[in-house]
């Protein structure tokens, strides 16, 4: 699992862009068929790209972060590995919030904008984004409160279930695509 993820994760991001094309279209259909395709890669790799692009900036403070943590020696523990494995785990959790916040205002929208016109363009446009949490923000609540709940059934898979990571995370994509499908994308300012 852990030599496919790198190469499975991108197909997994398309097929989530096709179940909220999907839902977007017709919430009473099915989930599409798995079949794999140059869309489906595509898409995947956008927002994959996006992703990455959100999370960069977390990704890069966790670093310092954790370095000011174990400078404050929180923690008495004789090892050094262990005691810097604590410090990058204090500083995980205290970024985890601010990301999972930045990822729910930016992404639902983003991703339904993309699912339904294919621009790529659509994933990075962070004032529409905004403008559309604001005219839609009943709507972006409800979504949202289901995606953190997915992902947290999701995670529980892990260990509570003794499912699986894979189950997991593949169910709280689905409900995730499926939430993202219910949301409504304020109009493009005209330039």
């Amino acid at each position: 699992m852990v030599v496919l993820l790198p190469i499975a994760f991108i197909p997994l991001l398309g097929y989530a862009v096709a179940a909220t094309r999907s839902a977007a279209v017709d919430p009473g259909a099915d989930l599409p068929p798995w079949a794999p395709s140059r869309r489906l890669l595509a898409d995947g790799f956008w927002v994959a790209l996006a992703v990455a692009l959100v999370t960069a900036p977390f990704a890069i403070a966790l670093g310092p972060l954790s370095g000011l943590i174990g400078g404050v020696h929180l923690w008495r523990v004789s090892d050094a590995n262990v005691s810097r494995f604590y410090a990058e785990l204090a500083a995980a959790f205290i970024l985890a919030l601010p990301w999972g916040l930045v990822m729910l205002l930016l992404m639902p929208h983003a991703t339904n904008r993309f699912a339904l016109s294919g621009r790529p363009a659509d994933l990075f446009d962070v004032p529409a984004g905004l403008r559309s949490l604001r005219c839609d923000f009943a709507t972006w609540n409800l979504a949202a409160a289901a995606i953190v709940t997915a992902w947290a059934l999701g995670v529980a898979c892990i260990g509570l279930l003794c499912v699986g990571v894979v189950p997991g995370i593949f169910y709280a994509i689905l409900v995730s695509a499926h939430a993202t499908a219910g949301l409504h994308s304020a109009p493009s300012a005209t330039v």
